[in-house]
This record gives structure tokens, C-alpha cells and sequence, in this order.
């Protein structure tokens, strides 16, 4: 074995990790590298802080719920999704403000997080939902929830590029990390997804990724995805879901629930509990089927789920009356 190639030149492991380059690997390792580092001397001058038994930062909780009310900054070491609170993510009344926060908080690390902890798999679903939403020449893309711009630059970088690109997320941190990376042109603006600020009929094709989950009223927002849609445009949404196979399921979901979240906590520094959110988000949200009803009851003629790596993420489309 002596001679044998680096893991990530296997064509089967190139397969399985199809988003991964080697550049890009080498690229995340040293920024691996790096946090760790800084962690290890954070602990070494005495940079400590109490945990509870689930590894959570103790925190004064009521500190946090001020200031998730009053729409400012969460500290980093206050907790927006506490035990009580992951118990019921979808039915809390404040719950965008506490997602907002959250990834103003988690921004900075969200996009090597998400490709790390999926083993670059999450670059080949979002190749996957382009090429699903059948872009054609001279379409206008408005992608709802699109955080630091990663489903854009697919986009962008597609078979056929469309003519205008739109960004569109109520988080201002995550926006921030779009502008000011290798994102295509595009027009980036602060807005809630359930009240989009485009005349109806605005666009062709209307995208988000891993952002349906958040929406505080997942029904509006999804009319809302389909009033800025011409006559004629498709809807594309990549969305996590639970797998169908019980032994696939168990092991993916033990691993959502124990594994990512420690290891996506330490080397995000965050405290806010987005990576506890994440899970429990997943597993009390609308299976493929209603979310098909569902869209189809938001005014779409019609609507299909494509399950991705056995059922992890689906990719909808929804396709609008064309007239």
C-alpha cells in the first residue's frame, strides 16, 4: 500500500464526496487547523466556561429572550434554543427572530461547517437543484433565504447562466459574508421571505435551500414563492427530510443528533444552540409528500420531490400555470 493514491484521488470516494477537490480539502484542513488552534490557546490562558451535561454553555436564558425580542445582537455565549425550546421549534412565536439571530451568529463559519459535516456532498446537491430547475436562456433567478450566496454561485456556474441574479435573506450577517465573497454579480438585499418586496410576477425561477425549515409560516411563504413567479416559472426548493429506510434513518439521525452538533459547535465557537436547532428542525418538519400538498394548495399546478443521498435532502420543484 505503499504506492497507493491520497484517499481523495479514489474515483469511488470522488463519487461520494463529488462536491470535494483536493484545493478545496487542503483548503478546509488548514482552516480546521487553524480554529483549533485557536481554541487551544483560548484554554491555555484560562478562556474557560462552564458547561451543563449536554455540553452547552450555562447561560442566563432570559438575558437572551430580551434581547431575541427587542430584535438586538445575541451575545456569543447566549443560548436562543434552549432544551425547553428544541422540543417545539416550529410552533415558537418568535421564532424567526431567534433564527435570524442565529445565523447573524453563525455566519461567519456556515459554509465550510455545512461542507465539512456533509462531506462535500451539500456543493453536489445544489448542482443537483440547478440543474432540476431547467434554467433557460434570458431566466431570472430569485433565491429566498440565500444566506452567504452558495446556491448562486451554482447557479452562476450552471450549463446555462441565467440573465439577472437575486439574493434575497432577513439575516444581515449572512449577507454581509455574500457580498463580500466570490459570489457572481448579483443583487443582494435584506428582506423576510414572507414578505417579499417584488411586484407579483417578477421573476422565472425562485430558489432556497435549507430555508423552507425557518420560515415561521412556512404556508405564506410559499405563496409568496409563488406570487413573484411569471406565468409559466418553477419553483426550486432544497430542503433536508428524513430518510425512509429505518436503518438509514437511525444511523443519519444519530449522527445529526450527537456527532455534528458537538463537533459543529466546537469549531464554530457558537453557543446560541443553531446546531441542537438543526435536528430537531428536521425531524418535526413536513415530510415530501404534504410538503408536495402543500405547495400545491400555494397555487402551483404542480409539484415533485427528488430524494438525494438515500433520502438526506429532497430537491421540489413547483411549477407555475404557464398562461
Amino acid at each position: 500500500m505503499k504506492n497507493a493514491p491520497p484517499l481523495f484521488l479514489l474515483p469511488g470516494v470522488q463519487r461520494i464526496f463529488g462536491g470535494f477537490s483536493l484545493s478545496k480539502c487542503r483548503g478546509d484542513l488548514q482552516w480546521l487547523k487553524g480554529v483549533l488552534a485557536v481554541d487551544l490557546a483560548r484554554s491555555t490562558c484560562g478562556c474557560a466556561f462552564r458547561r451543563d451535561p449536554f455540553g452547552m454553555t450555562m447561560t442566563i436564558q432570559n438575558q437572551a429572550d430580551n434581547r431575541v425580542n427587542a430584535g438586538e445582537p445575541v451575545n456569543a455565549g447566549e443560548t436562543l434554543w434552549d432544551r425547553g425550546r428544541l422540543e417545539a421549534v416550529h410552533t415558537q412565536a418568535d421564532k424567526s427572530q431567534r433564527v435570524r439571530q442565529m445565523f447573524d451568529s453563525i455566519a461567519p463559519t456556515y459554509e465550510r461547517i455545512n461542507t465539512l459535516f456533509s462531506g462535500g456532498r451539500d456543493r453536489a446537491w445544489r448542482k443537483r437543484t440547478v440543474k432540476i430547475a431547467g434554467v433557460q436562456q434570458g431566466d431570472s433567478v430569485l433565491d429566498i433565504a440565500c444566506g452567504t450566496g452558495d446556491l448562486l454561485r451554482a447557479f452562476d456556474a450552471g450549463a446555462v447562466r441565467p440573465s439577472r441574479l437575486t439574493g434575497a435573506d432577513f439575516s444581515l450577517g449572512m449577507l454581509r459574508h455574500a457580498v463580500n465573497s466570490d459570489a457572481p454579480t448579483a443583487s443582494w438585499l435584506q428582506a423576510d421571505g414572507l414578505s417579499l418586496p417584488f411586484a407579483s410576477e417578477s421573476f422565472d425561477i425562485t430558489s432556497c435551500a435549507f430555508g423552507v425549515r425557518n420560515f415561521q409560516d412556512l404556508n405564506a411563504g410559499l405563496r409568496e414563492m409563488h406570487r413573484v413567479l411569471r406565468p409559466g416559472g418553477r419553483a426550486v426548493i432544497l430542503e433536508f427530510t428524513r430518510p425512509a429506510n429505518r436503518v438509514v434513518r437511525f444511523v443519519h439521525e444519530f449522527y445529526s443528533a450527537r456527532l455534528m452538533p458537538l463537533g459543529a459547535r466546537i469549531l464554530s465557537r457558537d453557543r446560541t444552540g443553531a446546531y441542537s436547532y438543526l435536528p430537531k428542525s428536521v425531524v418535526s418538519f413536513v415530510d415530501a409528500s404534504a410538503m408536495c400538498r402543500r405547495l400545491k394548495a400555494a397555487g402551483f399546478a404542480k409539484a415533485t420531490a427528488t430524494p438525494l443521498t438515500f433520502g438526506v435532502v429532497t430537491v421540489y420543484r413547483a411549477d407555475k400555470v404557464a398562461t
